[in-house]
């Protein structure tokens, strides 16, 4: 994949910053999609699903560590913080929190630019996310498709997004109260019932028993956790 097809989404509530950024980026023929605060980045890091992420922490609505928590618990894509906080324990809290790296402000472009593409190159081509099988389905994260035996099987937006949650949380249970929250930004998924709702549907559409689920499995009182 080329630059020009990469996306890059910065989360910073400076214009000029964001500017000098965007700047920086395009002349490097990255992508730049824009948010000026916490909340704006993580609706768009969902909305545009982009190849990387530069995170300021000095947001105005939320800390960005809830940003890189946020992104990192259904998505591999890199992060670097930018930021003006220079303690050792900010760094350690934002690689812990699922940041990639960490570049402090006042930064040199050279760098940051040298820091892009070291951490583009390891995560690798992120489009190309491993396909995950189902039972006899075969879930397509990249594409957001899931093929079955007779061709390509039907999710609601919010099926796909409860799946996706757990398809990247395989073999960990995922709360309920997380479910809610990352899946939840619709207001269609607003409470535990109309998750079991949800989750019955998906079942009865990839489960080849749905009675007995195999791997969207329910852990009582707890939540979810999907087994491949």
């Amino acid at each position: 994949m080329t630059n020009a097809s990469r996306a890059v989404l910065v989360v910073e509530d400076e214009p000029q910053l964001r500017r000098v950024l965007r700047t920086l980026l395009e002349l490097a023929n990255f992508r730049v999609v824009e948010a000026d605060s916490a909340e704006r980045g993580l609706l768009e890091a969902r909305t545009h699903k982009p190849d990387l992420l530069i995170v300021d922490l000095g947001l105005p609505d939320r800390d960005g560590i809830e940003v890189i928590t946020g992104v990192r618990s259904w998505s591999p894509v890199p992060i670097i913080v930018l930021s003006a906080r220079s303690a050792e324990s900010d760094k350690v809290a934002a690689l812990e929190a699922g940041a990639d790296d960490y570049i402090t402000k006042p930064f040199n472009m050279d760098e940051l630019l040298a820091r892009v593409r070291a951490v583009s190159r390891r995560a690798g081509d992120v489009s190309d996310i491993a396909r995950v099988r189902v039972g006899g389905h075969t879930v397509d994260l990249a594409r957001h498709l899931v093929m079955g035996p007779a061709g390509e099987v039907e999710l609601t937006p919010i099926e796909w997004e409860i799946l996706e949650v757990l398809v990247r949380n395989a073999g960990k249970l995922v709360s309920q109260s997380q479910l809610l929250t990352e899946a939840g930004g619709a207001a269609y998924l607003r409470d535990s019932n109309s998750l079991r709702v949800h989750m019955t549907h998906l079942r009865h559409k990839l489960e080849p028993d749905p009675a007995r689920p195999r791997h969207l499995r329910t852990e009582p009182g707890m939540g979810y956790r999907f087994s491949a």
